[in-house]
């Protein structure tokens, strides 16, 4: 036999459409990479939006955007990384359990390496903030878990792929919303932090379905 020993963690009906939004997201993380590039101060659209540096928020909203921004934190987003792992091994979900690390790892890693290599600062030269890890983080996260519930509960192409970016979108607003409110974070960072996870996970996923497949194959092979 050769068939797959676990569930592909990119169902194959999402991944020509999943594969077009993280090349369009990819598209954007580079033109926002390119306008920022060295900037240390808000853009025209930022400004438009709010004013990214003044204290903007104040309870009991601010203490709401705190406890959000705190999943982005090491000790938060490893406490519901470590969660998650947890509940894809118990069910039985291996592959799951492997991009639900490595997906926000590689969209934190991708983002922490942008911002050096863009140089986009706030609050001074020594705070990096294009594009937002913070939201990277928490895209990608729950882009992951969106996957997961997509494919338990056997939805198809349509509504897998709305129900996925829809938890993207809503993840991604709430702590690009946190981040921008505590002054960390332009809004245009908080999109190239959504947009970095959503470049980042299809892609992630789509090699963890390949190098397991090689997995399985390669098995009953070296039995023969």
């Amino acid at each position: 036999m050769t068939g797959r020993p676990a569930p592909a963690v990119l169902p194959p009906s999402l991944r020509a459409r999943l594969g077009l939004v993280a090349a369009l997201a990819t598209l954007v993380v580079a033109v926002l990479a390119v306008l920022y590039a060295g900037h240390g101060e808000p853009g025209r659209v930022d400004r438009w939006i709010i004013q990214p540096t003044a204290d903007s928020v104040q309870p009991p909203w601010r203490y709401i955007a705190v406890a959000v921004d705190f999943l982005g934190e090491p000790s938060g987003s490893a406490m519901v990384v470590v969660a998650a792992v947890t509940g894809c091994l118990l069910l039985r979900r291996p592959r799951a359990a492997v991009l639900m690390v490595a997906g926000p790892g590689l969209a934190v890693g991708t983002a922490t390496l942008l911002k050096h290599l863009v140089g986009r600062t706030i609050h001074g030269a020594d705070n990096l903030s294009y594009p937002s890890g913070h939201t990277a983080f928490l895209t990608a996260f729950t882009f992951v878990a969106a996957l997961l519930a997509t494919d338990r509960l056997g939805l198809g192409r349509t509504a897998g792929t709305s129900l996925v970016l829809a938890a993207a979108l809503v993840a991604g607003a709430a702590m690009g919303w946190a981040e921008v409110a505590l002054g960390a974070h332009y809004p245009t960072d908080a999109l190239g932090g959504w947009c970095t996870a959503l470049a980042v996970v299809p892609a992630t996923a789509w090699l963890i379905d390949r190098i397991a497949d090689r997995w399985a194959d390669a098995g009953p092979r070296a039995r023969r």
